[in-house]
């Protein structure tokens, strides 16, 4: 079994959609948690390719945060670059979120199938399934055909919860990286 100690993490992509109108959707859940980092930390955005990134030092540890550009079903495009400056899968950490999870349910797992995710499904096809996923539980809507417009919504819940299940997650992230 895989231990998260195995994983020198250089890279948390924060997966979600670019553009104002996904501010503040279920979706963009990854997104939200490396802003927030990016703030704690005194990170600075910068578009760089296909992707918006920000250097931070967590407890001493150089990390980059990556916001995908190219849309949450291709999220896998910014993994080339990664790979031609010597990023394996081992070194990533993507923030995603989960719909099989109840709503501010955070967790972390290693590897694993993509489970219907498309942001999950496109970096697995450019890196394999070997990294480390926070996920942010974001509940699942009563009816299967409403998915795609239930992630692409903005929370129903109230800001503070959603506000504590990202601070749970940078906590988390916090955490692995002692």
């Amino acid at each position: 079994m895989k231990t998260i100690q195995q994983f020198p993490i250089k890279i948390i992509i924060g997966l979600g959609n670019p553009g104002k109108s996904f501010d503040n959707t279920r979706h963009n859940i990854g997104f939200a948690v490396v802003n927030v980092l990016a703030d704690m930390y005194g990170g600075t955005w910068h578009k760089k390719d296909n992707k918006e990134i920000a250097e931070v030092s967590i407890d001493n540890h150089l990390i980059t945060l990556v916001k995908p550009l190219t849309f949450m079903n291709t999220s896998g495009k910014v993994i080339p670059a990664l790979l031609k400056q010597g990023i394996t899968a081992k070194n990533l950490l993507v923030i995603h979120d989960e719909l099989e999870k109840p709503f501010g349910a955070v967790g972390i797992k290693v590897g694993g199938s993509h489970k219907g995710h498309n942001g999950l499904r496109s970096i697995i096809e450019l890196c394999g399934s070997e990294f480390i996923r926070l996920y942010c539980g974001i509940g699942r809507p009563l009816h299967k055909q409403d998915v795609s417009s239930y992630v692409l919504s903005t929370f129903s819940e109230p800001i503070e919860k959603v506000e504590a299940m990202i601070t749970q997650a940078c906590l988390m992230i916090e955490k692995i990286l002692v």
